[in-house]
């Protein structure tokens, strides 16, 4: 076999693992935990459906890529709770490791492609990283408000601490901003987001 073709078959079946990695929030409908590939595919469909929502002209596609490949670093790393303060302290170590260690599965050319875009997408700069963390974020906001905001009121979230994450989200569309702080008012008068 092509040893090109050997490599990128062996990325596309390790990225696989990224089906095991669960995380915090839950399936709409009180379903099971979602898994990392769960939340990627569903932010990358978002990121095209509510394209016309961001605050910049974007590469669509580009913004779908970035929603796919962001968490596949958590194949090694583990997901990082938005709210876990001390996880978050060591999240971009562990991230680092883990994106050169699965990324060089590929070939070079095509690790370096990918690298740079999640580093496009870590740096939070471009118009594109904007928007497709604006859905990183709306996509388990999402999720939580449609099952009555369980997962907060489980982990005793605060309000500064959504709001703390979801102010970023303006960032690529304020459009969509205006939605999330009324689900996030929603919550506060219904105690699932303590003040």
């Amino acid at each position: 076999m092509d040893e090109r073709l050997k490599r990128q078959l062996d990325f596309a079946l390790e990225i696989d693992k990224e089906k095991n990695i669960f995380r915090q929030t839950h399936l709409s409908g009180h379903g099971r935990n979602e898994n990392d590939a769960e939340h990627a595919w569903h932010m990358a469909i978002m990121a095209y459906l509510f394209r016309e929502y961001s605050n910049e002209q974007v590469d669509i596609a580009k913004v779908m890529l970035m929603c796919l490949i962001h968490d596949i670093v958590e194949i090694d790393a583990g997901d990082t709770y938005a709210y876990d303060d001390a996880s978050l302290m060591t999240q971009k170590n562990r991230e680092d490791e883990a994106k050169e260690r699965i990324f060089s599965l590929l070939p070079t050319d095509q690790k370096e492609e990918l690298i740079r875009l999640f580093d496009e997408f870590e740096e939070y700069q471009t118009a594109e990283a904007k928007f497709a963390h604006a859905m990183d974020n709306l996509q388990p906001l999402m999720l939580n408000h449609s099952n009555g905001g369980s997962d907060w009121r489980e982990h005793q979230v605060h309000a500064s601490q959504v709001y703390g994450r979801q102010s970023k989200t303006r960032l690529g569309s304020e459009a969509l901003f205006q939605v999330i702080d009324s689900m996030i008012q929603e919550h506060i008068q219904k105690g699932n987001i303590k003040e």
